[in-house]
């Protein structure tokens, strides 16, 4: 009767005190974020209480398990499975403490810093870094799970002696992915693109949405996403409108008749930037910058804060120039003129040519 209800006891006196130490931890952080509301450290670190718990109740189960006689017979299964829990609740841990830690530093960074560029390049930073101490803690804690196993730490030193020509093996059949991870850390730490850049890649316009080790993410305008390697923006040349400076200059165009109110134009082009919020106020022009046999073209030079606004004062130019021109002055639109076509003089019988000449001085009175 003793050894079936021990290892209840054992089992079930380690679950309490888990959920009790993890319930207390628990109220403790949530005092101290009340207390510190200007820091979100606290309250991240209380996303951490389930790989907490687990290392509790591993740590607990591990030390006491031994105890229970009925246990003894798999004492080496049970010993092996609780270490192994163990090892990957740790690392679990791990991780989400640094993460707290980092998304803390960025936090307490971006409320300092006024400049969106910089902030948006340490988020870039941050979110790499995060991605290669993942990546190491997950390799680390992999291989001291596989170094519990007796066979592996025999097959140690073996694997240490052929770890060069492993190496050279692996690198050569992960060159692409080694590519793309060193590519990876360049754009982070070099500045070259970062998360919330307006990027022009392959024709398509859109915002960076994630960066990784490997891969990064373009949002186009239309809600698409388009995952490309790191390694294109390392090896082929793109747009990137948010470097530096995200103000940005644009242009509007119109087709218009030569007789358009070009004046009259600069002073309707002023009002209507003066009503658009998205204008910045930097700068504005109208200009004929070509002609044809029918037809000007205007263009209109405005400015703006950012590539969303430069779309929005350019759009709101374009339609309500338009509109007034089709309301104020509707012959400044582009027509097709038509007319008799007048043949050459040598084609027309001579004792035409003079009704011919009185039809061409007089076109329009119809004189002759």
């Amino acid at each position: 009767m003793e050894n079936d209800i021990r290892p209840l006891i054992v089992v079930g006196g380690c679950v309490v005190l888990t959920v009790l130490i993890g319930w207390g931890t628990d109220v403790l952080l949530r005092k101290a974020d009340e207390q510190h509301g200007e820091t979100p450290l606290w309250g991240l670190l209380r996303r951490c209480r389930i790989p907490y718990q687990l290392v509790l109740l591993a740590a607990l189960l591990r030390g006491t398990f031994a105890q229970v006689p009925a246990l003894r017979g798999h004492r080496v299964g049970i010993g092996q499975t609780l270490t192994l829990v163990l090892i990957g609740s740790i690392a679990w841990l791990v991780i989400g403490i640094a993460a707290a830690v980092v998304e803390t530093s960025y936090s307490r960074y971006a409320r300092a810093n006024r400049d969106q560029a910089r902030v948006r390049r340490v988020r870039t930073q941050v979110t790499l870094i995060m991605r290669v101490v993942s990546a190491i803690v997950g390799v680390v804690a992999v291989a001291a799970m596989l170094l519990t196993f007796p066979e592996m730490r025999a097959a140690g030193a073996s694997l240490l002696a052929s770890a060069g020509v492993l190496g050279i093996v692996a690198g050569v059949a992960a060159q692409s992915t080694l590519a793309n991870m060193f590519a990876g850390l360049q754009i982070a730490f070099g500045d070259m693109v970062r998360i919330g850049d307006t990027v022009v890649v392959d024709g398509e316009w859109g915002t960076v949405e994630e960066i990784t080790l490997t891969f990064l993410t373009v949002r186009t305008w239309d809600e698409r996403r388009i995952t490309m390697p790191v390694s294109y923006f390392t090896s082929k040349p793109f747009e990137n409108w948010s470097r530096g400076t995200p103000q940005m200059t644009g242009t509007v165009f119109w087709q218009l008749d030569h007789s358009a109110p070009v004046e009259a134009m600069r002073e309707r082009l002023r009002d209507i930037l003066r009503a658009c919020p998205a204008w910045d106020s930097r700068a504005h022009s109208l200009v004929v910058t070509d002609t044809a046999p029918n037809t000007i073209e205007v263009r209109a030079l405005v400015t703006a804060k950012d590539a969303d606004d430069i779309w929005t004062v350019r759009v709101a130019v374009r339609e309500r120039m338009i509109s007034w021109l089709r309301t104020e002055h509707p012959y400044a639109l582009p027509r097709v003129n038509t007319a008799d076509a007048v043949p050459a003089p040598d084609q027309i019988p001579s004792p035409d040519r003079k009704t011919l000449r009185h039809a061409y001085e007089f076109p329009r009175t119809g004189r002759g």
